[in-house]
């Protein structure tokens, strides 16, 4: 709601930070729900629950489950973009002619397209035109959906270009247990929540060897360095770094049990297999994909990502665990210069 006002809210993405964030506005507010599957729109509509995700919450009233994308965004004034980030070019486009030209688009994805290079906020623009870019906002932040949904106290970040969107944005979406901050650092944002996925994997890798906590300071320490370093050279700022976006949802992601990249480091650092380990989990898991993507980037603009590099070897199965932390322990010596490539 902003102000005293009700507006029409739609959610594109019924996956738990769909469904949770569709609940969130739907307090005070007429929310579409929009789900790829005909089926699955019908039984959420139908048992005023998300059969697949957060299952024991209760959708309000005011959400009303669809599958058919033209009417989730009729009339829509703010459109939330909850889709993992390898679905976000192919849902835009189809929903690119029914967007109303007016509508502020959240996105909550994070990751980065592995064909492109391009942050989730490019590939929007890439899509709807460069017309568009100052009503994309981006929302980050340490706030998994389960606590989110439980109204455990949250607070996250949103970035626009256009910071006073970022302002509406946050008074349509804060409440007493959802809080959000502005800024218009929106690379800093973007790329603070897409590689934190990433050091996630190494940490839980780390867990899962039972490497101690030193070892985990120290990943989790080098891991916002290396973080840090690609958002600067992209043209992030370091205080975004330092912040929610940054440190927060790191730490989040790292340490919290409902971590599903953190959990698939777990699994690695077993000794488990990672189609299994995804299979178990039955999300996605944005790091598996982001890894890949974000040291292809990283050496396309020369920024050196050591950690997120030993994370890629292991996914892909050119080195083990052991021999990849082993990597990382005997690299040349050096300073700490936190925000320089070593």
């Amino acid at each position: 709601m902003v102000g005293d006002v009700s507006v029409p809210i739609a959610v594109l993405g019924a996956g738990s930070f769909g469904t949770c964030l569709a609940v969130l506005c739907g307090r005070e507010n007429d929310v579409r729900l929009w789900a790829r599957s005909e089926e699955n729109a019908a039984t959420i509509q139908r048992m005023r629950r998300n059969p697949h995700h957060l299952s024991d919450l209760a959708i309000p009233d005011r959400v009303t489950a669809t599958s058919d994308l033209e009417f989730a965004l009729e009339g829509a004034e703010f459109v939330i973009l909850a889709l993992p980030s390898h679905a976000m070019r192919e849902v835009i486009t189809q929903a690119a002619s029914r967007l109303p030209p007016e509508a502020t688009l959240i996105c909550t994805a994070k990751g980065i397209e592995f064909e492109t290079g391009m942050l989730m906020h490019d590939v929007l623009a890439d899509v709807l035109g460069p017309e568009r870019r100052p009503r994309i906002t981006c929302l980050s932040g340490p706030s998994f959906a389960r606590e989110v949904a439980q109204r455990k106290p949250t607070v996250v970040t949103i970035a626009c270009e256009e910071e006073s969107r970022a302002k509406a944005v946050q008074s349509m979406l804060s409440c007493a247990w959802f809080r959000c901050y502005s800024t218009d650092d929106v690379v800093g944002v973007e790329v603070g929540g897409a590689l934190k996925n990433v050091i996630a994997i190494a940490v839980g890798i780390s867990d899962g060897m039972e490497l101690g906590l030193n070892a985990r300071a120290a990943l989790m320490t080098r891991g916002l360095a290396e973080v840090t370093r690609l958002a600067m050279e992209l043209g992030g700022r370091l205080e975004t770094l330092g912040g929610l976006s940054g440190m927060g949802d790191l730490l989040l992601t790292c340490t919290g049990d409902l971590s599903r990249n953190r959990r698939v480091g777990l699994g690695l650092g077993q000794g488990r297999a990672l189609d299994e380990i995804i299979a178990e989990i039955g999300e996605v898991a944005e790091g598996v994909r982001t890894t890949r993507a974000a040291c292809r980037l990283a050496e396309s603009v020369g920024v050196e990502l050591p950690i997120a590099e030993m994370v890629r070897r292991v996914l892909e199965g050119e080195a083990s665990p052991a021999e990849a932390g082993q990597a990382l322990m005997t690299r040349q010596l050096g300073r700490e210069y936190r925000f320089e490539s070593e």
